[in-house]
This record gives structure tokens, C-alpha cells and sequence, in this order.
């Protein structure tokens, strides 16, 4: 309960300063840049520099003084060599974003998603390296627990409920954590501790009602 007080008050006092629509400009910077090396591919026949890797998270790059690393880095796209994938990714952060922006308000989805920024960014100077992945993949945990009901067409054709595909995202990040990389165990780690520090309290309540519907079901049901 402090936990949440902190919360309130500290969304209190950055409300004036806040972004307004703060991942969608960070999902179009995202494909600005994707853009560009899209461009600068094609003209170089693949051999050009890419501006991705440029941004990108690199503590032995920032110690040599590339400090725009620091923040950059949360513009790096999802990089893939099908084109379809990556357009994807980024319309799902740009919608998942938004949703969550709209339920929450914009101060507090930027406490979100800065606390998840400086969380990556403690684990990147940890292990060296880190990307953006698993900070953008909590807006999704925290969409899931928002719209648990709301249906998505999986593959554009199956409708699944979002709970069950948040399920499925908590099952993959614990099987990344144990057998991914320490980069992936640290971005995962980072993203799982921010998630719960907005959604434990909530979390909490839910697992001690559902228990207790159980022992009230259990105790009044005699078959």
C-alpha cells in the first residue's frame, strides 16, 4: 500500500512534465530509423553502416564516449530480415502503448516506462550489452493485465484472449531467463521487476480472492 502512495504522488509531481503519447513517438522513431537503413541498404548494396547498431545499448562504446547510448538505445527496432515482422512489432508496441497510456493517463505510463528504462540500463552496465526487447514486451504484461478480456487474432485468423497470451509471455520470458544468455536474463529480469512493482499490490489481491472463492466454493459445494 506505501508502494502505491509512493507511486501516486510521485506521478503527482512529474503530471505537468509528462509525454503525452509517449510510445507512439518512440514506435515512428523506431520506424524512422528502420527506414533509413532500409535506405542506406539498398544504396550501399547491404554494405552500409546501420544506424540500429549506432543506437544500440554498448558500455564499452559508451566508455569510449558515446554517451548518446544511454538513451538511443529505446529507438532501436526490432531488427529481423522479414520485413513483415518487424512492421508488426512495431504496430503492437504503438497499440499495446497507447492502451496502456489511455487506461493509466500519461503521467503514470511514463513512470512505466521510465522506471523500465532505468532498470535496462543498470542491467546493461551489468552485463555489457542489453537491447530493448524485454522493456517494450512489459507494456504488453501490463496490457494483459489491464484487458485480460480483450480478443486479438493470433496469426490474423485464431482470436485468443489477451490473458492467455500474456500467460504464454510470463511462461516464455521464465523459459529465456533460465536457458537465454546473461544480457537476456538481466533485460528480462529488469522488465519482470518493474512490471511487479506497478502490479504486485494488484496481483496480490487477485491470487488471495481467487483463493478464497476456491475455499468458499469448496466449503459450500458438497457433491
Amino acid at each position: 500500500m506505501k508502494l502505491n502512495l509512493f507511486l501516486y504522488k510521485l506521478e503527482n509531481k512529474i503530471r505537468k512534465i509528462a509525454i503525452e503519447k509517449l510510445m507512439q513517438m518512440i514506435s515512428v522513431a523506431m520506424l524512422i530509423v528502420f527506414a533509413v537503413d532500409t535506405v542506406l541498404m539498398f544504396a550501399s548494396d547491404g554494405q552500409a553502416i546501420s544506424l540500429n547498431a549506432l543506437l544500440a545499448f554498448d558500455r564499452a562504446a559508451i566508455f569510449r564516449g558515446q554517451v548518446w547510448r544511454i538513451v538511443s538505445f529505446i529507438f532501436v527496432y526490432p531488427a529481423s530480415t522479414n520485413l513483415l515482422f518487424t512492421l508488426l512489432a512495431l504496430y503492437f508496441y504503438y497499440w499495446t502503448g497507447t492502451a496502456v497510456e489511455g487506461y493509466w493517463g500519461k503521467a503514470r505510463f511514463n513512470l512505466y516506462y521510465l522506471f523500465g528504462i532505468i532498470g535496462t540500463l543498470i542491467a546493461g552496465f551489468i552485463v555489457g550489452y542489453i537491447d530493448n526487447m524485454y522493456l517494450n514486451l512489459s507494456i504488453f504484461l501490463a496490457f494483459s493485465a489491464m484487458f485480460p478480456e480483450t480478443k486479438v487474432l493470433l496469426f490474423f485468423f485464431i482470436p485468443v484472449k489477451v490473458k492467455w497470451i500474456g500467460i504464454a509471455e510470463g511462461a516464455l520470458l521464465l523459459l529465456l531467463f533460465i536457458l537465454g544468455s546473461w544480457a537476456d536474463r538481466a533485460a528480462i529480469l529488469a522488465a519482470i521487476l518493474n512490471f511487479l512493482l506497478f502490479f504486485g499490490y494488484d496481483l496480490i489481491n487477485r491470487i488471495k480472492r481467487a483463493y478464497q472463492d476456491y475455499k468458499w466454493r469448496k466449503n459450500n459445494y458438497r457433491y
